[in-house]
């Protein structure tokens, strides 16, 4: 699988172990930057990048994830959900891991790099990588309404909401 990464300056170690953790189980490893570290360097670009090609390659039949690295992981998540077909969601546990994938079908992840150890980060993305989207029609139904938003700008097969006095 293509596993996409990106981060600012307080995730950087983490994508460099991250990069070498990723490779040694067989994954083609594309880094989005940065490539130095910079302590003011601003991770919307980079996290736009990696999302952006997530998005690129599932759309071209290539199997591909993608991990965003932040000091809390927010900001990253943030920005890589500005990106069309991404589903980016932030992952403090395994079960948030798991869940990413089995409920909501999310091809990237955010990760405080400031909230974890390595092994706990590793530990996340690995089950995140292999756990399966679960494919039931609620999950497929709400994936396609937030999908359906994106495109037009409508939320479709919803009830409106209602005043409470």
């Amino acid at each position: 699988m293509r596993i996409h990464i990106a981060t600012d300056h307080a995730g950087l170690e983490f994508s460099t172990q991250l990069q070498h953790h990723l490779a040694a189980r067989g994954h083609v490893v594309i880094d989005h930057g940065p490539d130095h570290f910079d302590p003011v360097d601003d991770y919307p670009a980079f996290c736009v990048r990696a999302a952006a090609a997530v998005v690129a390659d599932q759309r071209a039949g290539r199997a591909a994830l993608g991990v965003v690295f932040g000091g809390s992981g927010n900001g990253e998540q943030i920005a890589a959900n500005k990106v069309e077909g991404v589903r980016a969601a932030l992952v403090w546990n395994l079960s948030t891991a798991e869940l990413a994938r089995e409920h909501n079908d999310a091809n990237v992840i955010s990760i405080g790099a400031r909230q974890h150890t390595f092994e706990e980060a590793a530990r996340f993305i690995d089950r995140f990588i292999e756990t399966p989207f679960s494919g039931e029609e609620r999950h497929a139904r709400r994936i396609a309404q937030v999908g359906a938003y994106e495109r037009a700008g409508e939320l479709v097969d919803t009830p409106a909401p209602r005043e409470r006095a």
